[in-house]
């Protein structure tokens, strides 16, 4: 089973950036990157089959690009213009189509306004 390790949160100000990494331990297909708000259920925000082709959830459209590095097993979100609303724990993880890893440990952004 392949293993999913994000990193690259941290805590930055409303208007920063930050980009994160999802690393996995063998081979992936398509994926996507994920958040959780406290008291929120986890939504799907951004998707990339192995190709190339991408899909965004209107909160993150204009703001985070999603990319891949297929040699690397490894998929990145660049994220710009950072809100308080964009406060929670990201994960990454196939799209629920095509069924999930086993979640990993995910990575907290904290935007400060």
């Amino acid at each position: 089973q392949v293993q999913l390790v994000e990193s690259g949160g941290g805590l930055v100000q409303a208007g920063g950036s930050l980009r994160l990494s999802c690393v996995a331990s063998g081979s992936i297909g398509a994926m996507g990157w994920y958040r959780q708000a406290p008291g929120k259920q986890r939504e799907l925000i951004a998707s990339i089959r192995s190709g190339g082709y991408t899909n965004y959830a209107d909160s993150a459209k204009g703001r985070f690009t999603i990319s891949r590095d297929n040699a690397k097993n490894t998929v990145y979100l660049q994220m710009n213009m950072l809100k308080a609303d964009d406060t929670a724990v990201y994960y990454c993880n196939a799209p629920p189509l095509y069924g999930y890893y086993d979640w990993g440990p995910g990575t907290q952004v904290t935007v400060s306004s």
